[in-house]
């Protein structure tokens, strides 16, 4: 090659690796390097942004755990999760658009699919449209999991940015979608993902929304002025909607399509359970039967029948004892309920109880209706019945065996009982806690015809009513109790039902009416030719006479129970005579006799392992001595009645510390007195007494004790 009169030679040979440059001669400055990078987009892919209500807890436990994890310098990962259509995303974009400032590096979004029909996403494809939105060409995207996760994170770690994994079926879909460096994910699902806290992830389960932010939402909806026209029928509406907001939007929209009509409209048509559902819907769009419907689609067999029969209990809230009884296999409702809760279908209630959204629960009792046949929805109804039964039984036993005489009977199959002991403070306690669950059982029993449960039912409650002061459950559950008996015609269980349902009217101040039912169980008695029940009515009707005022006649009837009684064979109901014929002649002002009656009926009640009635023996007993002016016995038999009834009869416990208080102020130990009586009518008042004569004398002594204050 010539060039400018000078002969160049110009010749490559050899294993050459990498690009060449041929030239014959050069002329200026050469620079080699790389090809221009093109720039990288942003993306920008949140959905758009919808006004979130009365959140403020939740997103600022969100905010906390970013500014604990900036601190740390590691990236920020939260979960939402709970039932479908309580406001996930909203809650997620809420405040992932507040950050947009602080990450300028994009926002990536995808719906991994958990409830669609199709299952769930596979986290290389949502990867593969993460890498092609920072403008990785579709060529070189790997084509392994594992080279695609890598490259996301090599991406992703000098960025800043927010991801929204919305809809997320398992940790594991979750966690090679998580990005590097500072950047921030928050991942929804109907699901807990407890996999996702080794990840460092905080947890956030959202709730329906409370009765005021549900009516400003559906004010948000409607934005017309409705709202604040009709609050009662707003606050109705979205009761009915029990907070859930996708069913409030759903509910205002069906509204706001038609702007004249009234609220109360909508409240008629949400007001019949079993069309619910159903109403809230709008064609083709949001539907709350659907949501709830894919929730439960993507439940195992086994959970999804748990669910429908869950359905057939008809209280609020139930234990873990419930499930166990409805299940086919023993140890398998504890795992079932797990699944449950964290397919958000069911709440976690105080004291490891459990509880259905309303709407919930009428899905589930829907499910019942359509997959169970009639004769396994009465199977299941009569295993949660036996379970109330036999639990409500074993609790009567622990607090009053000599009440426990009648029978029980059961439906086939094995029955739970539930952890009711081991005391009689904790005993009443269950009651007392199961009360409504055992009415709703009671009422539920009377309708499916099983009589036998609903007497019985009632019968294992007279503890609790008799010790607590359950007046109104007392009435209603011995009316049905009776009625069925009637229609069984079991004239042990009818004399039953009147005479523990009179003493509770006696209880309540209603001596007319128990007096009444006392009268009518002593001729059912007397017509089946039993003498012990018929004697056991005399004490009933003597306690209704004393309390009409009739005491010499209630005299006569006590006297007559106390010997008739002990010649049947029942000696403790002849005990209960001997305290009702001292508790009247304390209350003639024969003391002495008082005393004589009371020493009688503690030992009769004692040495019959009736702890309850002596204690209340013991009572009678120290006041009659209090009124003789014997202050030292009178103490001894107070504080002995007070121990032992202060775990199981507030109301007794009280009378017991009221006169431990005069007694006190007798001795002129002011001080103690006044704390008695402070302490009395605290008993007073959680055994609903407060207005009762007893707890107006103490708080009169209280008064006066204060107003002189004496030995200050």
């Amino acid at each position: 090659m010539r060039s400018g009169g000078h002969e160049s030679h110009n010749e490559l040979s050899g294993t050459v690796h990498g690009p060449v440059v041929q030239a014959g001669a050069v002329y200026g400055g050469i620079h080699f390097g790389p090809r221009p990078a093109a720039v990288q987009p942003t993306p920008w892919q949140l959905p758009p942004l919808v006004r979130v209500i009365d959140r403020t807890r939740e997103l600022a436990t969100l905010e906390r755990h970013r500014a604990r994890a900036a601190r740390e310098d590691r990236p920020v990962l939260a979960s939402l999760s709970g039932l479908g259509g309580v406001g996930k995303t909203t809650v997620a974009l809420s405040w992932l658009y507040t950050l947009r400032s602080r990450f300028p590096g994009g926002q990536l979004h995808a719906d991994l699919g958990a409830q669609s029909p199709e299952g769930p996403e596979h986290p290389a494809e949502v990867l593969a449209r993460f890498l092609r939105a920072f403008g990785v060409p579709a060529q070189q995207i790997p084509a392994r999991l594992s080279e695609r996760t890598a490259l996301y994170r090599s991406l992703t770690a000098v960025r800043r940015l927010v991801v929204l994994l919305d809809d997320a079926a398992t940790a594991a879909q979750v966690r090679p979608l998580l990005p590097a460096g500072g950047s921030v994910t928050v991942v929804t699902s109907r699901r807990r993902l407890p996999g996702l806290t080794v990840d460092g992830c905080c947890p956030v389960q959202l709730e329906p929304l409370g009765p005021e932010a549900a009516v400003e939402l559906l004010a948000d909806t409607l934005s017309d002025g409705r709202v604040s026209e009709q609050p009662e029928d707003a606050r109705a509406l979205v009761e009915l909607c029990a907070g859930l907001p996708l069913a409030v939007r759903v509910a205002g929209a069906r509204l706001a399509s038609r702007p004249g009509r009234h609220i109360g409209t909508m409240v008629r048509a949400l007001g019949e359970e079993r069309r619910r559902l159903e109403a809230l819907a709008i064609d083709g769009d949001h539907d709350v039967l659907a949501t709830l419907d894919v929730s439960y689609r993507a439940l195992p067999v086994s959970a999804a029948r748990l669910y429908r029969l869950l359905g057939l209990h008809p209280g609020r809230e139930f234990d873990g004892s419930v499930a166990a009884a409805l299940c086919a296999a023993d140890g398998e409702a504890a795992g079932l309920l797990d699944v449950l809760h964290d397919a958000s279908l069911l709440v976690e209630a105080a004291g490891e109880r459990h509880r259905f959204h309303d709407l919930v629960r009428l899905h589930a009792r829907a499910k019942a209706d359509e997959e169970e046949s009639p004769p396994e929805r009465e199977a299941a109804v009569r295993r949660i019945a036996d379970h109330y039964l036999a639990s409500a039984t074993r609790a009567e036993e622990i607090l009053d065996p000599q009440h426990r005489t009648m029978a029980r009977d059961y439906g086939p199959g094995p029955v739970v009982v539930a952890e009711v002991g081991p005391g009689p403070e904790a005993a009443l306690d269950w009651l007392e806690r199961e009360l409504p669950n055992l009415m709703a059982v009671l009422h539920q029993a009377a309708d499916a015809g099983f009589r036998t449960v609903c007497w019985q039912l009632a019968d294992a409650l007279w503890p609790l009513f008799l010790r607590r002061k359950f007046h109104a459950e007392c009435a209603g559950a011995h009316h049905e109790g009776l009625a069925a008996a009637r229609d069984l015609g079991d004239t042990a269980a009818e004399c039953r039902m009147l005479t523990s349902g009179g003493v509770g009217e006696l209880s309540a101040g209603n001596p007319g009416h128990a007096l009444e039912m006392f009268e009518r169980a002593a001729r059912l008695f007397l017509s089946a030719d039993d003498g012990l029940g018929h004697a056991r009515t005399l004490n009933y009707r003597g306690l209704a006479l004393q309390r009409l005022g009739r005491r010499r006649r209630a005299a006569e009837f006590f006297r007559r129970a106390a010997a008739e009684l002990p010649a049947y064979g029942d000696r403790r109901a002849g005990g209960l005579a001997a305290l009702n014929l001292a508790d009247l002649a304390l209350a003639e002002g024969r003391a002495e006799e008082a005393v004589l009656h009371a020493r009688a009926a503690h030992g009769t009640l004692d040495e019959a392992g009736d702890t309850y009635n002596a204690a209340r023996a013991a009572i009678c007993a120290g006041r009659a001595h209090l009124a003789l002016d014997r202050l030292d016995p009178a103490e001894e038999l107070l504080t002995t009645a007070w121990a032992a009834l202060r775990e199981v009869s507030a109301y007794e416990a009280a009378r017991a510390l009221g006169s431990l208080a005069e007694a006190a102020e007798r001795h002129g130990r002011w001080q103690l007195s006044r704390d008695r009586c402070r302490q009395a009518l605290d008993l007073y008042a959680s055994a609903g007494r407060s207005r009762s004569e007893e707890a107006a004398e103490v708080r009169r002594r209280l008064r006066a004790l204060e107003s002189d204050e004496p030995g200050r």
